[in-house]
């Protein structure tokens, strides 16, 4: 019986060994499993793989905490006149200071030397930067808050409602920015002097009213930008079959919105809102740098810039300081977020 299974090799009649039930060590030996990884942790392991992202990353944090943390421990504080240490240069001291020195006094350094009040350049350019970045990250979630939320509703209800919601943007594109930017820079200080006044609103002169000018004009215009990619985000994702599951369990429009549509945005919002913040924090020092921006004796990358200009042949490395600082900062913000969008963009994977 055996002998008639065999095949002759002049036939054409089928090995019957061939299809006789495999083994399990040959199944496991076909099986090809992938690590089951989800977005986060699949994105976070991509962008680990960008070189040039994760160094921009780590000179966004070595930044952040010159801005954020040096400044408190720093001999000298950024509105401090240091009398008779005027225009001191680069890694120098002043008569003054060699006095000191020579007494057996230990005296800081200044490392960018001072300005003409006598105040450490050094740490108003590490305040200068804590502003700026202040506002390109505030500035930023203000722009994902509404912008998120206008578009998503916009995408979602489609019909009349999108296309009066879409032509409203249109409208805020046509506006002339730094007109409209110099305009409420100017009109909004007045009244927020009087609202500062009253019981619970002191905190418009903590944080400074050029700085709650600045968020004002990013809420008023910066955010049409957002809302166009997440509404065109909406429309393709609104045809999902799990969206039309939970509408026919009853689930509303706001909560599909919130848990379902814009959950499933997050990684376009993370890009936008990164790419957002260089700008930001150029339009802040721009400002600055014209005057509109924060008020002294508070700094900002765009004040110092300007304050350099008169000193600049005999002074250039004030300017160059700031002017360094912001180059630095766009650039590791630009290069985080095109490493953000290649890891987080599923239509890059690989």
């Amino acid at each position: 019986m055996d002998e008639n299974k065999k095949k002759n090799p002049l036939s054409f009649q089928l090995n019957v060994d061939d299809f006789l039930p495999a083994e399990d060590s040959e199944k496991q030996s076909l099986v090809v499993m992938r690590e089951s990884v989800s977005f986060w942790k699949d994105g976070l392991r991509r962008l680990a793989k960008n070189k040039i992202a994760m160094v921009s990353l780590v000179v966004v944090i070595l930044i952040m905490i010159g801005a954020f943390f040096v400044p408190g421990i720093y001999p000298y504080g950024y509105e401090e006149q240091i009398r008779g240490s005027e225009n001191v240069a680069p890694m120098q001291y002043s008569a003054e200071e060699q006095a000191r020195i020579a007494a057996g006094e230990k005296v800081f350094p200044h490392f960018l030397g001072t300005d003409s009040l006598g105040r450490d350049v050094t740490v108003r350019l590490l305040m200068g930067s804590r502003v700026s970045l202040l506002v390109g990250l505030v500035a930023s979630g203000i722009i994902l808050l509404i912008g998120s939320i206008y578009g998503a509703v916009a995408g979602y209800v489609g019909g009349w409602a999108d296309m009066i919601m879409m032509r409203l943007v249109d409208i805020i594109y046509t506006v002339p920015d730094i007109l409209i930017i110099i305009l409420l820079s100017v009109t909004l200080k007045f009244p927020l002097k009087s609202l500062a006044e009253l019981p619970g609103f002191g905190w418009i002169n903590t944080v400074g009213i050029g700085l709650v000018c600045i968020f004002i004009v990013f809420a008023l215009l910066y955010w049409v930008g957002m809302a166009r990619i997440v509404r065109s985000q909406i429309l393709t994702l609104k045809e999902q079959e799990y969206v039309t599951a939970a509408r026919a369990l009853g689930a509303n429009g706001g909560h599909i919105i919130r848990k379902h549509l814009l959950t499933n945005c997050i990684g376009t919002l993370i890009v936008t809102t990164t790419l957002q913040i260089p700008s930001a924090i150029f339009t802040e020092s721009f400002l600055s740098f014209i005057g509109l921006g924060v008020a002294a004796p508070m700094p900002s990358l765009g004040s110092l810039a300007s304050q350099a200009i008169g000193g600049l042949e005999s002074y250039p490395h004030r300017l160059l300081a700031p002017a360094i600082m912001i180059s630095l900062i766009i650039l590791s913000f630009n290069l985080l977020g095109d490493g953000l969008r290649d890891a987080f963009d599923p239509k890059l994977k690989n």
